[in-house]
């Protein structure tokens, strides 16, 4: 009921009572009744002259349809004739970032599989890696990108 709550309800009871008396506050709520039923039959009214003027192919269609949240769900989420659903669930995002970070790590996918050259000291240095500090006597890397 629009988000109020209990005591929020009595709130405002007791303010009405407050504001329009305990004599006036009976017709005042009749009034207000009464308005919103006139509120609703002229809606309902329009609605159905729309539909008439439409024509019958347009004769199951509910403006409801026109919140573009509603027509979404139901033309799109509800029939998946698209096949998203498939596509949805194909991606693995978690097993690809293992890849992605087990590729920059050096790390091989299969734990069996021997560690790269890199890795293990032999060959081209891997670039990513930190690396210890240099013994004395012997010279830092150069990258001549860098430079």
């Amino acid at each position: 009921m629009l988000d109020i709550g209990p005591l929020e309800l009595v709130a405002l009871v007791v303010l009405a009572v407050l504001i329009f008396g305990p004599d006036k506050l009976p017709k005042m709520i009749q009034d207000v009744s009464r308005t919103l039923r006139k509120i609703r039959q002229f809606s309902e009214s329009a609605k159905e002259d729309i539909r008439s003027e439409l024509g019958p192919e347009f004769k199951d269609f509910e403006f409801e349809d026109l919140n573009p949240k509603t027509f979404v769900r139901k033309h799109v989420l509800e029939k998946d004739e698209l096949g998203l659903k498939e596509i949805r669930n194909g991606f693995d995002f978690k097993s690809e970032m293992t890849e992605v970070t087990d590729a920059v790590h050096g790390r091989g996918t299969d734990p069996a599989a021997p560690a790269p050259a890199a890795a293990t000291g032999s060959g081209t240095p891997d670039l990513l890696k930190k690396r210890e500090s240099p013994q004395p006597g012997e010279h830092p890397p150069f990258d001549a990108d860098a430079t």
